[in-house]
């Protein structure tokens, strides 16, 4: 890693902690998309609470997935918010097989194979795609 020493600063010179808090997902409908993601990540449905009407809040160890229909950001418009076509986030798994199965029983559209003996990329219901990544 390199350190804002390294690029001529100091490391207080950044108000901005080396740190994501969260990463948020654009989806066009918040319940379908939270039943989804919580089938994927193993959450009970009824503990994630929808807020503010298009907020949903999946608490993962490091950064929190947010799922947003984001009604600032394009989310009002007749197609919703724009998915991401490059894999936004990178699940990692022991099992490999087993996870690219699951994610065959989710009904979530394959992007590729299992390549390199490592990863899969795959989309949710909004086309934003995903990755799985041996551990």
């Amino acid at each position: 890693m390199t350190t804002s020493a390294e690029h001529g600063g100091t490391a207080s010179s950044s108000p901005v902690r080396q740190k994501v808090a969260s990463v948020f997902i654009p989806v066009r409908n918040i319940e379908r998309s939270r039943a989804w993601y919580c089938r994927l990540l193993g959450f009970e449905e009824r503990e994630r609470d929808i807020l503010f009407g298009h907020l949903c809040v999946l608490p993962l160890d490091g950064a929190d997935v947010v799922l947003d229909t984001m009604p600032k950001w394009g989310g009002s418009e007749p197609g919703g918010a724009a998915p991401i076509d490059t894999p936004v986030l990178m699940l990692p798994t022991p099992d490999l097989e087993a996870s690219l199965a699951f994610v065959d029983a989710l009904g979530a559209e394959r992007v590729t194979g299992i390549e390199d003996g490592h990863w899969f990329v795959f989309k949710d219901p909004d086309g934003n795609k995903l990755m799985i990544c041996r551990e």
